[in-house]
């Protein structure tokens, strides 16, 4: 699977390095996403993988939503987005992926 994760900034803070300079960072809230969709070439005609992040309550969301999301085992999701791959994801439907994914990832873009 292509190394993909929702995520939501948090605001800005400074680090420091080894010589005392100030590096400013971004400070990024990264998952945990919930798979709620697998697209396969035989059902949709593409690999791709539908995620969601960031739990909504039950009335800010609309009722097909709602079922898409209990089909996993999930409750409403407030923001989905749809990865394309070019090979079958190895992932199934309500999974949960969190930042573990990228642990053998040395460049990530943000």
């Amino acid at each position: 699977m292509t190394p993909a994760l929702l995520g939501k900034k948090l605001g800005m803070t400074r680090v420091y390095d080894g010589k005392g300079a100030i590096v400013p960072v971004t400070v990024v809230e990264a998952g945990p996403c919930v798979v709620t969709q697998v697209k396969t070439v035989d059902s949709d005609g593409y690999f791709a993988v539908q995620m969601g992040f960031g739990e909504a309550k039950p009335k800010h969301s609309t009722f097909p939503m709602i079922g898409h999301c209990a089909k996993v085992g999930s409750g409403p999701r407030r923001h989905f987005r749809e990865i394309r791959m070019k090979d079958a994801p190895g992932v199934t439907a309500g999974a949960t992926i969190n930042v573990d994914l990228f642990k053998d990832v040395q460049y990530v873009d943000v």
